[in-house]
């Protein structure tokens, strides 16, 4: 299928844009937006702590999920947690009861990976991760039963960062910024010959811009996670800084988008998902954005109707690749 008819498939499905009204009546649990417990999953298979980079590190594991009905092989989601770059071990409570869930009941399975933290390694560490994971994907498709024609990625917070990231740089390895070379591939792990790109993106609050983190309240600069994550203070090294926002990498050949943001989200402000909207449409990209009427950092999102049009999107998209 051509972009032209996926274009026309997704407005079908939905408008590109939507501001809707939070459901009622969920319990806590479905209203936090960060896990604190382990989450019970609905699954058939699962396979805990793979190391995908080959060192034994557990920043280098990660959880891979398949669902209940047996198939010879599964198309593919990676979903990332959220931590502001700062926790290297939470893949075990990363949405898995709600967006991972969601993901399994309709076929696909679940990748859920560790990434070094902002304390273990500096920018782009983290990302060079998450290729390593695509790769990962890749090479071991037979021993996990994944169908690779299909690789979506999707990441909460820092995580939808990091799965924008993922998806603005599927065609760039390296890149230069300013005066700054970004080695957005990295080696990590044993795996480096085959493809680190996806065909799908899911952004759940994740921050986009790290240039203009204020556009919706005053956020000073000085003990930002960005600037921990670059292990640098800001001091208007803006070119420094867009090596981090996944907008700097966008190009007409980048994988559809779509992107949840809450109207409330007092972390990551939500002007962040229209700035990325905005962006990738202008890419002339499949995108699709639901801002969520009254919905804070991941609270009153991680529920049924968003959680089904993901699904929806993601459907579409693969659809469109057969």
């Amino acid at each position: 299928m051509k972009k032209t008819s996926l274009i026309a498939a997704l407005i079908l499905c939905a408008a590109f844009s939507l501001r809707a009204q939070a459901p009622e009546g969920m319990t806590a649990a479905q209203l936090a937006g960060f896990s604190f417990r382990m989450p019970e999953i609905q699954s058939g298979q699962q396979f805990k702590d793979i190391n995908y980079a080959g060192d034994g590190e557990v920043y280098h594991n990660l959880d891979i999920y398949l669902p209940k009905e047996v198939k010879a092989s599964y198309p593919v989601v990676i979903h990332i947690y959220g931590s502001a770059w700062f926790s290297n071990n939470s893949k075990g409570m990363a949405n898995l009861d709600s967006i991972g869930q969601a993901l399994l009941d309709a076929g696909y399975a679940v990748v859920a990976p560790n990434h070094r933290s902002s304390a273990d390694a500096k920018f782009p560490a983290q990302i060079n991760d998450i290729k390593a994971v695509i790769r990962f994907v890749r090479a071991k498709a037979a021993e996990y039963k994944f169908d690779t024609s299909f690789i979506a990625i999707s990441g909460f917070s820092s995580g939808g960062h990091l799965s924008s990231l993922a998806g603005a740089t599927s065609n760039i390895k390296k890149a230069k910024v300013g005066e700054y070379d970004v080695d957005l591939e990295g080696s990590v792990g044993p795996y480096t010959s085959y493809s680190s790109a996806v065909d799908c993106v899911c952004d759940w609050s994740g921050p986009i811009d790290l240039l203009n983190m204020e556009c919706e309240w005053e956020r000073p600069w000085g003990g930002t996670p960005e600037e921990a994550l670059l292990g640098v203070e800001y001091n208007g090294q803006d070119d420094l800084f867009r090596t981090l926002s996944p907008i700097t990498y966008l190009d007409p050949s980048d994988p559809p988008a779509i992107m949840f943001h809450g109207t409330k989200d007092n972390v990551v402000p939500h002007c962040q998902g229209v700035e990325l909207y905005d962006a990738w449409k202008n890419c002339g990209i499949p995108t699709m954005l639901y801002l969520v009427e009254g919905a804070g950092h991941g609270i009153n999102l991680f529920v049924k109707p968003w959680l089904s049009e993901m699904v929806e999107f993601v459907n579409v998209v693969r659809a469109s690749k057969r």
